[in-house]
């Protein structure tokens, strides 16, 4: 398995689960088949940009709208193929099975025009705040996925 899948499984499990050790989380990414060493799970979690913030009287592990979105790019402006619109909604193209990654890396923009985004295999569904907003986003997205700034 991929340092990119095993990235993303760590994500996951920040996102779902609380993990307040990284022997915890070894022991998860171990559950969904990726074996690591201590040495190599401290490397991502700094790659990744995890941190500890205090939870319920102990600590846990959380990753940062920031890092994560940072961590994410490299990854997103491979996999997009292309974006279209109507007056209403986007449709961000993407190679199978990426739109969920590419979903990921617009909701953490946290961007105003945005309502939200619905993620298929390798189609993403862009929510716009309002039709008078769509040309908009789409020149948001453009720049974000396609010329790499955020």
């Amino acid at each position: 398995m991929t340092k990119t899948a095993r990235h993303f499984a760590i994500k996951e499990i920040l996102a779902n689960r609380t993990i307040t050790s990284q022997e915890d989380l070894r022991r998860e990414l171990g559950k969904r088949g990726f074996r690591v060493t201590q040495a190599t799970l401290s490397r991502d979690m700094q790659e990744l940009g995890v941190s500890r913030i205090a939870h319920n009287g102990g600590v846990k592990y959380t990753i940062p709208a920031a890092s994560e979105a940072a961590s994410l790019r490299p990854i997103v402006g491979a996999e997009v193929v292309g974006i279209d619109a109507n007056e209403f909604l986007i449709v961000v193209h993407t190679l199978p099975g990426a739109a969920h990654t590419v979903g990921e890396y617009v909701d953490v923009q946290q961007a105003d025009d945005i309502l939200g985004t619905v993620a298929g295999d390798n189609t993403l569904l862009v929510i716009p705040a309002s039709a008078t907003k769509t040309r908009q986003v789409v020149t948001y997205l453009k720049h974000i996925l396609i010329e790499g700034a955020a």
